[in-house]
């Protein structure tokens, strides 16, 4: 049987003929069609099919939430509404105006022309928690770099990716884009999804919050960029506006019922301020967990054989975890916060949860308190997000230094802010490159300039210093390099 990384051999002679190969690779035959198509397309057709479905996308933002919020039971659908506003709106404010087809930069005095290119087709495996919004988002970075786009629905949400593609692809066709621009399995199956990724005309996979297809993808031998949930912590320095820090995470982590992926996952905050912040808390509708209902919450709300929390917990309220948990909370509460004295396997409640619930961990000075965070962000990696709140800029110094991500969000509300275009100046994106093992290549957001191929064109600009130097400097074996950087750059 033909090893997964071995694409051509997959689909060559000895191939398992499966109804997942036939199917695959009907899908990609039609992908690789309009991968050419899409290749003769100007920047004004393009940018005109791009418009035709972003409005298209807009138009239809409250009916896909709502469609989302009742087919997954999950979240919040005016909170989805939100990031289908983002997903289209914002993102093509964003990239409206980019170059994304032909001459993107010319240098006449370095003598470099880059010229973009498509990638070719696009595996999205998308996720329920955000499924409606990220293949808005997906199908309009694909678009505009001219990249058919084939989506894998999350089995709890077919009926919602299925409308919101066809949305998509209605608007698409509607402008005269390529036929299956964009495509949508009827079903998913891990089988299916095995065969798209290891089809030798599939340029790239875009895993989003499935991480059951996290070890597919990497050893398909088709490059993948994975957004998969992670340790967030977040510190309240004793330097921070205290109601305002909580506000902002009050915010950030109830937002669609906390199911953004890089939402808030744990409270790191000194002895000294962490009565004032748990009655800042409860002020603001928070409920502190008491020791009873830790154990009924660990019990009743998370597997316990991995730790996960239970799929009926994901997305729902903080009333709604109550009642799941069995314990009693007061009306109108919209966070749970569960204290923890340490981290680590064998307590649920330090990992990751997709919901109204996190970590508060209390240490007795900042050192302590900071210590902790990288405890908590230790199974991540550079790709990940943390958060600060303080107004002493030598800690928010020392924080940055220390913590191991490729994004600090201060005084920012972590979940809704790292997402950019709202709250921050990064450049809008519903995509994270992250994964809690730390197993990626690409540390940033990814959006359209991730999805071009960039062509160089390279006129001959000589170096003069190189063209003077003599040959023999180098060969000469007495001249240490500061002698050759001293003849090298001689009248220069």
């Amino acid at each position: 049987m033909a090893s997964f990384t071995d694409k051509s051999a997959a689909y060559g002679e000895g191939a398992l003929l499966t109804k997942e190969f036939f199917q695959a690779k009907a899908v990609m035959e039609k992908a690789a069609f309009a991968s050419a198509m899409f290749r003769q397309l100007t920047q004004e057709q393009v940018d005109r099919i791009v418009e035709s479905v972003y409005k298209a996308g807009f138009n239809h933002r409250v009916t896909l939430a709502k469609t989302a919020q009742a087919e997954t039971g999950m979240g919040v659908w005016q909170h989805k509404t939100l990031q289908h506003v983002f997903a289209t709106q914002i993102l093509h404010e964003s990239i409206r105006r980019e170059k994304t087809v032909g001459v993107i930069s010319r240098n006449d005095n370095g003598g470099i022309t880059e010229i973009a290119e498509p990638i070719g087709p696009v595996l999205a495996a998308v996720s329920d928690t955000n499924s409606t919004a990220s293949i808005l988002y997906t199908a309009l970075i694909c678009l505009k770099t001219r990249n058919p786009l084939v989506i894998s629905p999350h089995p709890r949400a077919l009926k919602a990716c299925a409308e919101a593609a066809q949305i998509c692809y209605q608007a698409a066709l509607a402008a005269d884009a390529p036929e299956d621009c964009i495509q949508w399995l009827g079903e998913s199956s891990r089988q299916m999804d095995h065969a798209l990724m290891i089809h030798p005309a599939l340029s790239l996979i875009l895993v989003m919050g499935r991480a059951d297809l996290a070890e597919t993808s990497r050893s398909s031998g088709t490059p993948a960029i994975l957004s998969l949930p992670g340790h967030v912590p977040v510190l309240i320095d004793a330097s921070a506006d205290i109601p305002f820090a909580v506000q902002s995470i009050m915010a950030s982590k109830t937002f669609d019922n906390g199911m953004l992926l890089a939402g808030e996952q744990a409270i790191a905050a000194e002895s000294r301020t962490a009565d004032a912040i748990i009655r800042e808390f409860e002020k603001q509708h928070g409920h502190v967990l008491s020791p009873q209902e830790l154990k009924k919450v660990e019990a009743r709300l998370f597997d316990p054989e991995d730790g996960a929390l239970k799929p009926e917990a994901v997305g729902q309220s903080a009333e709604k975890l109550a009642v799941l948990a069995g314990i009693t909370v007061p009306a109108g509460t919209s966070l749970l916060l569960a204290p923890q004295d340490q981290p680590g396997k064998g307590r649920p409640l330090s990992g990751i949860k997709l919901a109204p619930l996190i970590g508060l961990y209390v240490r007795k000075n900042l050192d302590s308190a900071i210590n902790l965070c990288l405890e908590l962000n230790s199974p991540g990696s550079l790709g990940r997000v943390a958060g600060i709140y303080a107004n002493d800029d030598t800690v928010i110094a020392a924080f940055a230094r220390l913590m191991n991500v490729a994004y600090l969000m201060v005084n920012t509300p972590v979940a809704t802010g790292i997402a950019g275009g709202v709250f921050t100046q990064l450049q809008p994106a519903f995509i994270l490159s992250s994964s809690p093992d730390g197993k990626h290549i690409m540390h940033e957001s990814i959006s359209v300039r991730q999805l071009l191929a960039i062509k160089r064109i390279c006129r001959r600009r000589c170096n003069e210093r190189w063209q003077a130097i003599s040959g023999d400097n180098y060969l000469d074996e007495r001249l240490s390099a500061d002698d050759v950087a001293a003849i090298y750059n001689r009248n220069y």
